[in-house]
């Protein structure tokens, strides 16, 4: 798409806002979509009816037709920082977090007797995937950074599935994308099944991205006025608070090894 410029009226497009969806704020998502939608349209950018909920994340970042997408960092920064132009990271209000950035929790079961992550060497890790910053990367980080060796014993897929595991026993520690947690501590049974024991260092969070060589200016304007729009009830359960636009020099963290590194196998 050249810069400035706009889809061809007549191509497919796609939209999807994948990282935080779920059956509970689906509802929200699709109005936040729309005020989104109708302000690039009324920009003369094409955007897509409904949001896609069918194509799976990476998949859809990839895509030469994206309107609109959420990308975490690690991703951004390991494969698409090249194949997307980045609009915002999201702002999710979290406590002590600079705006626009997020962190991970630390979980243990309920009745362990661990009080931070330090307590925790030799304990199972369950990480959601390798391309995680909330799941792998910054809690790898923040490991390195305190002289702590995770034991990466479980991909799930999901952050609700690693914060299964650790509740169920397949697994004894895990890092919860804080987004994720409290959305979870309000929708989740299984929640109370965990407890806090410590946070990774914030990052930048969710990234809102567009299509290679286009203008960021007309999407930041439209999902900022699209987030300000918003109704309250709906605003309120999506969490979100607005976008910030970070510098290129936010999203320079070294990559973790994998979990699957001899680094972290012993």
């Amino acid at each position: 798409m050249p810069r400035g410029g706009s889809i061809p009226t007549d191509a497919v497009v796609f939209a999807a806002l994948p990282m935080y969806d779920r059956a509970e704020n689906a509802g929200a998502h699709d109005a936040l979509w729309i005020l989104i939608r109708d302000g690039l349209r009324a920009r003369g950018h094409p955007a897509p009816d409904a949001l896609d909920r069918a194509t799976q994340h990476m998949e859809g970042w990839a895509r030469p037709d994206l309107v609109l997408g959420q990308i975490c960092n690690l991703p951004l920064r390991a494969a698409f920082r090249d194949r997307v132009t980045v609009i915002a990271a999201s702002d999710y209000g979290l406590p002590d977090t600079p705006p626009g950035h997020y962190h991970s929790l630390f979980v243990v079961r309920a009745e362990d007797s661990a009080l931070s992550p330090q307590d925790c060497a030799g304990y199972r890790f369950a990480y959601n995937e390798a391309l995680s910053q909330s799941g792998w990367g910054a809690p790898s980080d923040w490991a390195h950074a305190n002289r702590l060796r995770l034991v990466p014993a479980l991909r799930t897929g999901a952050h609700v599935l690693s914060l299964r595991a650790v509740a169920t026993g397949q697994a004894d520690l895990a890092a919860i994308d804080a987004v994720t947690f409290r959305n979870l501590t309000r929708w989740d049974p299984l929640a109370a099944a965990v407890r806090v024991i410590g946070r990774t260092h914030a990052s930048p969070g969710m990234t809102f991205i567009t299509a290679p060589g286009a203008d960021p200016a007309p999407f930041r304007a439209a999902i900022a006025d699209a987030i300000a729009r918003l109704d309250p009830a709906a605003r309120d359960t999506l969490g979100l608070q607005g976008i910030v636009t970070l510098s290129p020099a936010d999203y320079d963290i070294p990559l973790p090894a994998p979990p699957e590194s001899a680094e972290n196998r012993g």
